[in-house]
């Protein structure tokens, strides 16, 4: 089994963005081994074989996977026996309202932020097509969005307030125990610890309590990885 994800730079070999790691953390919980393959975003060449131009892409065996969700639907049904992503299909929908919810503030407040701190750790050959891609989505400049920076935290801790709610009565979003949708939620805050040394959370917050015990999770698998102590 292989996973292709997009590289970092040279101190971060994977760049934890959260659409690959909420897979990495769902391999591990359902006792999978893989191997990780870091690609430069910019050369579609590379990862041509899977008939698309995103990252992630999983190949097991016969099968080319792109897409997370699609990855993670392929992995409980193919993987039954392994702890179960979702447990049923209630749960399965109630993670993909998870999946709009995370890619909502990933987009509005987590990019903003943190665009110019990633860009700084993409790979070589990624910077010129980073910067480019994300200006023209942003419609500013790199160092303008993160200028906005005080702002913007203000709005991204206030739409945490629901799930900060949640975990203050149970430990994890799925209950005493964490899956799928927890891994969605907590891939967006490993790439931001990834990428940037911004503080995000108070130690006081609930939901930065839930994010260290999915840093422990998988004998501490996500805290290994190169990243700041945010």
């Amino acid at each position: 089994m292989k996973l292709y994800e997009a590289a970092g730079d040279e101190r971060r070999p994977f760049s934890n963005r959260p659409y690959s790691w909420r897979i990495v953390m769902a391999l591990a919980h359902k006792g999978l081994s893989v191997e990780r393959i870091a690609l430069p975003i910019s050369d579609k060449s590379r990862f041509a074989f899977s008939g698309q131009a995103l990252l992630p892409v999983l190949v097991d065996d016969d099968a080319v996977v792109p897409d997370s969700w699609s990855i993670a639907c392929y992995l409980e049904e193919t993987y039954a026996d392994a702890p179960p992503l979702f447990g049923d299909p209630v749960a399965r929908a109630q993670a993909r309202f998870i999946h709009a919810w995370g890619d909502q503030w990933q987009a509005g407040e987590l990019v903003p932020m943190l665009v110019h701190d990633a860009w700084q750790h993409s790979h070589p050959e990624d910077r010129d097509y980073f910067r480019t891609t994300r200006e023209a989505r942003l419609g500013c400049t790199l160092e303008e969005a993160i200028s906005q920076r005080g702002v913007t935290l203000t709005r991204f801790r206030t739409k945490f307030q629901p799930l900060r709610t949640m975990l203050r009565a149970q430990l994890f979003i799925c209950g005493r125990r964490p899956a799928y949708a927890d891994y969605i939620a907590f891939s967006h805050l490993q790439w931001a610890r990834s990428v940037s040394p911004y503080r995000l959370l108070n130690p006081d917050d609930p939901v930065f309590g839930w994010r260290e015990r999915m840093l422990d999770l998988f004998d501490g698998l996500a805290r290994k990885q190169p990243g700041y102590d945010v």
